[in-house]
């Protein structure tokens, strides 16, 4: 998945960044406080991006 379009998600869900870090920005969700890396990869693999939705909905 391209990881303009994850960050897209995440932040239709509710997410906002947190801080950027040296290989991973970190974003939580506001509603229930759950934190969540996302790397800072042109593509990031399907499994990890379905796993980083998933943990931050």
């Amino acid at each position: 998945m391209n990881r303009q379009d994850l960050i897209r998600e995440i932040e239709k869900n509710g997410c906002v960044l947190i801080r950027h870090g040296a290989r991973h920005d970190w974003y939580q969700n506001l509603r229930t406080g759950v934190s969540q890396p996302v790397p800072r990869h042109r593509e990031v693999a399907e499994p990890l991006a379905h796993h980083i939705l998933k943990m931050l909905k």
